[in-house]
């Protein structure tokens, strides 16, 4: 059976995620990708002008699957202070996931020197994605500055993947969460 082209994009972009996730960009050659993914070279380069476009485009995917499932389990709590409590949650079953090597947007990010770098403009989004979806929330509490409080709780989240990670501190979404529930306990 052969496979359309769509569904060769996929695993192109499914295995470039993954090594990127695992390896960080600089360590994932095009070399690695054909052997990993099975894809031929050429059936890459129909798809994508080279390893940086391969590289966006997997982090553009990763952004849209990681902001899905984030959304989707953070809002299962019950009140916009359950889901901002329950983020926290999420981050910490990330993080004693097999397999975490923290965030693949701040680590990529710091591969690259230039601001203006696809994969810097891929990250930056992401975190304003996620800014936005904390300020969703926010807006929704009794505080006279909700941009303000979504802006505290990013850098918490960000505070707990980077310490989870660099440190090991698998628990760094529950500190983080206790920070977040005296700053919510503020607002009454």
């Amino acid at each position: 059976m052969n496979k359309t082209p769509d569904t060769t994009r996929d695993k192109i972009l499914n295995t470039a995620e993954q090594l990127i996730y695992q390896n960080g960009i600089h360590a994932t050659g095009m070399d690695l990708l054909v052997k990993t993914s099975g894809v031929a070279r050429k059936s890459i380069y129909r798809h994508f002008a080279n390893k940086e476009d391969v590289a966006a485009a997997a982090l553009t995917v990763r952004d849209e699957k990681w902001m899905h499932w984030f959304r989707t389990e953070s809002d299962k709590g019950e009140t916009p202070e359950d889901r901002i409590l329950t983020m926290f949650t999420v981050l910490g079953r990330w993080f004693e996931s097999d397999g975490f090597r923290g965030c693949a947007f701040i680590n990529t990010a710091a591969e690259v020197g230039n601001p203006d770098d696809p994969v810097r403009q891929i990250a930056k989004r992401h975190k304003q994605k996620l800014l936005d979806y904390t300020l969703e929330l926010t807006e929704q509490l009794p505080t006279a500055q909700p941009a303000a409080l979504a802006r505290q709780l990013l850098i918490l989240m960000e505070g707990a993947i980077t310490t989870a990670y660099v440190m090991g501190d698998r628990h760094a979404a529950d500190s983080a969460r206790e920070v977040a529930r005296l700053l919510l306990a503020h607002l009454s």
